[in-house]
């Protein structure tokens, strides 16, 4: 029944005209391209061998089919498809986006091809990325169907020849499809058979927008694995910022989108050497926030939360302090207007991450929350620490530790789905938005 009612949605909507009266493009789904696959910091990964014989030449010939949860859904969409961390000029062609089903599978006559300066092909320099034309999406009503709620966007391209190493974002949490290396295009296929293997990683895109009909208005998770969803469940979308997104929706409707740009493993600041010497974490916050905070349309508001990591990799609370204030600072002069709330940090204490787990890491994340909820730095204050700590032991609350994406007790650090239900339930909305609840 629910498959009919959608499909007779699809066969009814009207188009949204080109150039609407007041219809913006706004950023509704992202994910911080990090690094070269495959430095990253996956999640439940499977065995990737038959996909990439070789990580050097990444990609062969081959068809990604990503699947990814638009934020808000608007009657014309596009992607950007990223060469960040590229070695070589990467071409793709057979670009397509549709409805997922189920699966690899691509709902019937939702699939519609993606342009690149009206070319079927584009290719992208190392370092740089390619933004595509509009694509109608002749399943959007407007206002979008309540069907729509949840619903995921399968988009695919083909790698002409080798890409070599692959720009990607390793922590997914979401179970997209690949092609054999060899098989050619199979963007316009709609089953499943092209696509035999599975991964947890988004490869190359980077960010999909919406073309709405209103105003809306992005507000960015910027940070680390707390906010990428390290511990939360596969394909479950509950990581805090989806909390907080379902939250949004049901006060305010689409007035409100959530992006996610946490990154497993990153860093306020360092590593300096990145560009030569990739981690797992990624390059410093503050080397991507232009292209993962100010590049985005429609940015109103960002969420910080971030510092674990450096205090890990023993920098001082001190630098992790003029991190944010060179941050903020930057956001503040190239977004005039933003509004900047930092988070505090979560507990780490006796985590089995030994680096993390030190008392002397427990002593600067005290030092630096002191500093958020005292500091006029920033717009307001999202108490996480409080939201997440027991403290009588001063850990991570007991039944926000064992691990739902992979079972097993936790790692005291990153919280489960419980967890970042606590977290995301603890914003106040009124103070994100403006509005009174």
């Amino acid at each position: 029944m629910r498959r009919l009612l959608l499909l007779l949605t699809i066969l009814c909507a009207p188009l949204l005209p080109t150039g609407a009266a007041n219809a913006q493009w706004v950023a509704a789904w992202t994910a911080s391209a990090h690094g070269p696959y495959p430095v990253g910091n996956p999640t439940a990964q499977p065995e990737l061998k038959f996909a990439f014989p070789v990580a050097e030449q990444g990609a062969r010939d081959q068809t990604f089919r990503l699947i990814v949860k638009p934020d808000v859904w608007g009657p014309q969409a596009r992607i950007r498809l990223s060469n960040a961390f590229g070695a070589k000029p990467v071409t793709f062609n057979d670009a397509h986006v549709g409805l997922q089903e189920s699966g690899a599978a691509v709902l019937k006559g939702t699939s519609q091809p993606v342009l690149f300066s009206g070319q079927k092909s584009v290719t992208v320099p190392p370092g740089q990325s390619a933004v595509s034309d509009p694509v109608a999406l002749p399943f959007v009503t407007s206002p979008p169907s309540p069907l729509l709620g949840g619903r995921k966007l399968a988009v695919s391209f083909h790698v002409v020849g080798e890409s070599g190493p692959m720009t990607w974002h390793a922590k997914a949490l979401q179970t997209s499809y690949l092609a054999p290396p060899g098989s050619g295009p199979h963007g316009k296929d709609e089953g499943e058979s092209a696509f035999p293997y599975s991964t947890t990683s988004w490869y190359f895109l980077d960010e999909v927008d919406m073309n709405l009909p209103a105003k809306a208005q992005v507000i960015v998770a910027f940070g680390d694995s707390i906010t990428d969803g390290t511990g939360t469940t596969i394909n479950g979308d509950d990581r805090w910022p989806d909390v907080l997104s379902r939250r949004l929706h049901a006060a305010y409707g689409d007035d409100f989108v959530v992006v996610n740009q946490g990154i497993g493993g990153n860093r306020v600041v360092g590593p300096d050497d990145y560009a030569t010497k990739p981690i797992g974490g990624g390059p410093g916050a503050l080397t991507r926030l232009e292209r993962d905070i100010v590049s985005l349309p429609g940015v109103s508001a960002v969420i910080w939360l971030e510092g674990i990591n450096d205090f890990g990799a023993d920098t001082s609370t001190e630098a992790v302090m003029e991190g944010y204030d060179k941050g903020v600072a930057m956001l503040r002069q190239k977004m005039p207007g933003v509004r900047i709330y930092v988070a505090t940090l979560t507990p780490a204490l006796n985590s089995t991450i030994a680096t993390h787990g030190r008392p002397e890491v427990e002593a600067k994340r005290k030092a630096l929350n002191d500093f958020f909820r005292t500091s006029k730095l920033f717009d307001g204050v999202i108490d996480f620490d409080k939201a997440t700590l027991d403290p009588k032991t001063g850990e991570v609350k007991v039944e926000f530790q064992p691990n739902s994406s992979t079972g097993g007790p936790g790692d005291k650090l990153h919280p489960n789905r419980a967890g970042y239900a606590a977290m995301g339930n603890a914003i106040d909305l009124g103070m994100i938005t403006g509005r009174a609840k």
